[in-house]
């Protein structure tokens, strides 16, 4: 009887190794695909048109060249994962993340560099798609609040690493800058590899009810109520570096310290979104942070001063990660018992999310060319759609009924 409790105590605690190994390697994933692959080019922005590789306007284009790739690497991730396997997939894009650092420290034309920025854009969405749905079965119920606060902590800990790491680089070049982002982008690849899972169950448990018409409602506000949220960061996520270096006249570095501030509002974001959801449940929470983003993303524009910047700076940075476990959360409330669905709902959220910020990326770039770059429109134009996103939100509850408590037992 004493030998039969030791093993099951020793399978629990390999068991439970082996989920933590896992979440490490979903960690990497998003630090890699969205902290760095999508993030570190913020603050090398400036450093790119103060050393002649391309344009201001051409250069804010390439900004969104990665969001562009982004929306078809959401698209793309589980139709490839579905024909070679989950970790196959998960393998090869962050070996094209990689790639794409060492080849943009080669800025052979315009065309290249789009590529290669899009092919990273590619990556990061694909990884998005699929590194916490692949880890998450792996982990109790009751855990998986903090493991997805965990996973999604490493795209702020990327953003974070880029404003400390970018501006020591930049000091021996910029093509020292992104073969440096390279290289760690390859050490967190070789952690992550022989982490992932070997098999995870992802049997479709098919519904056998068809859907309620208030909750494919809400679904869908939901998925535009994201995609607002995505275009309303893209002011700060593209341009809140070059408007602190060059916009206010600070300079890199000052640029470089609030991308640093944003990275750490993003590493916590997480874990404070998912604490006020268990507090309040996911769809208060959820309106809670458009209003409280809506204010954070106009603040650029007031002229308050320092503090002020330093707060927009850390709440939307929280935000940009906090909302993703929030969504995450709403959607499995609203689809407790259908985590086939669930998967499928993320992922067309996640599309939604991509589409919009790329159509912000590029519209926001053309606007920002054509008004002489006037950054002031750009956070007037985040902060409008952030409270597009809280009025549906807020026209969903009231015309239609859905849950609105917190779905503890089947958080995904």
């Amino acid at each position: 009887m004493t030998d039969t409790a030791t093993h099951e105590t020793d399978r629990n605690h390999q068991n439970a190794r082996i989920a933590w190994r896992a979440i490490l390697s979903a960690f990497c994933a998003c630090l890699i695909g969205i902290g760095l692959a999508r993030f570190a080019y913020t603050p090398l922005l400036p450093a790119i048109v103060d050393n002649n590789w391309f344009e201001a306007s051409l250069a804010a284009y390439l900004g969104a060249a990665n969001l562009s790739g982004y929306l078809v690497g959401a698209l793309l991730g589980r139709p490839v994962a579905a024909r070679i396997s989950n970790v196959l997939t998960l393998r090869i894009m962050m070996l094209a993340a990689t790639l794409a650092f060492f080849a943009c420290a080669f800025p052979v034309s315009f065309p290249w560099f789009f590529a290669w920025r899009f092919a990273a854009g590619l990556a990061g969405g694909a990884l998005m798609v699929l590194a916490a749905p692949t880890v998450l079965p792996l982990i109790a119920p009751s855990r998986r609040g903090l493991a997805s606060g965990v996973i999604f902590m490493g795209i702020g800990a990327g953003v974070a690493l880029s404003g400390t790491l970018v501006p020591l680089l930049l000091q021996q070049g910029l093509r020292e800058t992104w073969l440096g982002l390279g290289v760690l982008s390859l050490l967190l690849t070789i952690i992550a590899w022989a982490g992932w899972p070997r098999a995870v169950s992802d049997h479709p448990t098919a519904s056998h009810h068809a859907m309620h018409v208030p909750k494919r409602w809400t679904l869908r506000a939901l998925y535009i109520e994201y995609a607002l949220n995505a275009a309303g960061w893209v002011p700060h996520m593209i341009f809140l570096v070059d408007f602190v270096a060059r916009g206010l006249g600070e300079g890199l570095q000052a640029g470089a310290e609030y991308w640093v501030l944003f990275g750490l509002g993003a590493t916590i974001g997480p874990i404070l979104a998912g604490h006020l959801a268990d507090r309040t449940g996911f769809a208060a929470a959820l309106r809670f942070a458009f209003l409280l983003e809506a204010f954070a993303v106009i603040i650029p524009t007031l002229g308050l001063g320092q503090a002020w910047l330093i707060a927009s700076s850390l709440i939307v940075g929280a935000f940009v990660t906090g909302t993703v476990p929030l969504m995450l959360g709403r959607i499995a409330e609203l689809l407790p018992h259908h985590p086939a669905q669930q998967k499928v709902a993320w992922s067309l959220a996640t599309v939604f999310f991509a589409l919009f910020q790329a159509a912000a990326a590029y519209g926001l770039s053309f606007v920002f060319a054509r008004t002489g770059g006037n950054y002031g429109v750009l956070f007037l134009v985040g902060a409008g759609a952030m409270v597009l996103a809280l009025a549906i939100d807020f026209s969903v509850a009231v015309f239609i009924r859905t849950p609105q408590k917190h779905a503890q037992d089947h958080d995904s």
